[in-house]
C-alpha cells in the first residue's frame, strides 16, 4: 500500500477556513477527481461535513473520535492508525484533510499530491511544517489562472527520498 496526502494549499501554507476551502479552483477540483477517483480517501469529520456527501467512486473513510454512526456511504474508525488497518488491500490511500489527519500522516506518507496556489490567502486551518529535503519533486505541471480560476496554481507530486 502507498499512503498518499493530497492537498490544495497557499504560499503562506493556508488549507482551509471556516470549515471550508477559501477559493474556488474548479481546475484543482477536477484535478482532485481524476487523482482519487477509484481510490479510498481518508478525511477528518470536519472535512466530510465540509463536503456534505460521500465521494462517488472511491471508498470513504471518516476519522473521528467523535462520531458514533458512520454518515450513509462512509465508514467510520477511531484513530488513523485504524485507517491504515482498514485499507491494508488498497494499492493507494489517499489522505485528503483536514490539518489534524495531515499532521497525523505526514511522517508516514511516501507521496504528496499538491496544488501549489500562486496567493496568500488568509485562513485557520495550515498544512503542517514538512522537510523539503526530504522529498523529491516527479512531476509538476503549471495552470494559469483564467475565467474560471482565479490563481495560477502549479499541481505537483512529490515521493519520500
Amino acid at each position: 500500500m502507498t499512503l498518499s496526502m493530497i492537498v490544495a494549499m497557499t504560499q503562506n501554507g493556508v488549507i482551509g477556513r471556516d470549515n471550508g476551502m477559501p477559493w474556488h479552483l474548479p481546475a484543482d477540483l477536477a484535478y482532485f477527481k481524476q487523482t482519487t477517483l477509484g481510490k479510498p480517501v481518508v478525511m477528518g469529520r470536519n472535512t466530510h461535513e465540509s463536503i456534505g456527501r460521500p465521494l462517488p467512486g472511491r471508498r470513504n473513510v471518516i476519522v473521528s473520535r467523535s462520531l458514533h454512526e458512520a454518515p450513509a456511504g462512509t465508514e467510520l474508525v477511531p484513530s488513523p492508525e485504524a485507517a491504515l488497518a482498514l485499507l491494508t488491500d488498497a494499492e493507494e490511500v489517499m489522505v485528503m484533510g483536514g490539518g489534524q489527519l495531515y499532521a497525523a500522516f505526514l511522517p508516514l506518507a511516501e507521496r504528496l499530491y499538491i496544488t501549489r496556489i500562486d496567493a496568500h490567502i488568509d485562513g485557520d486551518t495550515h498544512f503542517p511544517a514538512m522537510n523539503e529535503q526530504d522529498w523529491r519533486l516527479v512531476s509538476e505541471l503549471y495552470r494559469p489562472a483564467d475565467e474560471r480560476n482565479a490563481y495560477d496554481c502549479r499541481f505537483q507530486v512529490l515521493e519520500r527520498i
